[in-house]
């Protein structure tokens, strides 16, 4: 197998914001793949998937949201944004870099948990021919399993007011393992995530515009039966934001795949190739043409 391509560029959001980037590309790729990350979730931890499907013909781009890992500023107690500019700013200029990078060449999306949640928010979004959404549900902690409940509202309602307080930012390592987030990502995140609509009810008022009534592009959701956050349950409500696109569910356990653990991170680990060949056969399947 011949090795990856692997690049690593800047390239500005619409309002001119620097963000990370990463092109794994084939020699020759036939098909582009843009993968949106998880909350917290570097580009890095999606290295092993993109150059899994680089070596079936892909370009993949990774990226970091701003705020992000490499694109996190100086001062990152100092920066002002809201966690929907991922979708707004971020998401729609990667797309932009894809496009650039591989031309002429098929779109297919990877949104993993909130990576799944933003695409009405994109300008673009139509350049994109279908979506494998990976953990994507509902954030509301009332529908998630109980045993994980303590743990996200200490989150919420204490770890997190004490990061801001302390540091202006909420600081990745122990009881958050992700990486650093700023200000204005935690606290929308916070405000959605400990109100049952989740953000469905803001898009009334609140989060105008949007887009996501002209999403139509095929969407299938994987699941994954000991993932605490997107389950059967908060899968189909989440999807609910998307009325126009044909959407399905498959809900898998970790022993579907040989392994002993999958949560809410493990679809993009070691050991998951089988996953990860499944997803990218359903993305090159022609779309049939078909109305909910």
């Amino acid at each position: 197998m011949t090795a990856p391509v692997i690049r690593d560029f800047t390239a500005p959001a619409s309002d001119g914001y620097p963000l990370s980037m990463r092109l794994v590309s084939a020699q020759q790729p036939t098909v582009a793949v843009l993968v949106s990350s998880g909350t917290g979730f570097p580009k890095g931890f999606y290295d092993r998937f993109a150059k899994h499907l680089a070596g079936k013909g892909a370009a993949v781009l990774t990226y970091d949201f701003r705020g992000i890992a490499g694109s996190r500023p100086e001062d990152l107690a100092a920066m002002k944004m809201d966690y929907v500019d991922w979708g707004r700013l971020d998401m729609p200029a990667a797309l932009d870099a894809l496009i650039e990078a591989a031309p002429g060449l098929p779109v297919v999306h990877v949104g993993h948990s909130v990576g799944g949640h933003f695409l009405g928010f994109m300008a673009n979004h139509d350049r994109i021919a279908k979506h494998a959404f990976v953990s994507v549900g509902s954030g509301y902690w009332g529908r998630h399993h109980r045993w994980y409940n303590p743990l996200e509202l200490t989150f919420w309602l204490l770890y997190g007011p004490y990061s801001l307080a302390r540091r202006g930012y909420i600081r990745g390592g122990g009881l958050w393992a992700g990486t650093d987030l700023p200000r204005g990502v935690w606290e929308t995140w916070r405000r959605w995530c400990l109100k049952e609509p989740y953000f469905l009810d803001e898009l009334k008022d609140r989060l105008k515009p949007h887009q996501f009534d002209a999403v139509t592009a095929p969407i299938r959701s994987w699941i994954f039966t000991d993932d605490p956050i997107a389950t059967p349950k908060t899968s189909p409500i989440l999807l609910q934001v998307y009325p126009n696109a044909p959407t399905e569910m498959t809900v898998h356990s970790p022993a579907d795949f040989g392994v002993k653990r999958i949560g809410h991170e493990g679809a993009f680990r070691r050991g998951m190739e089988v996953l990860w060949d499944q997803m990218f056969d359903w993305l090159l399947e022609p779309s049939p043409t078909r109305h909910r």
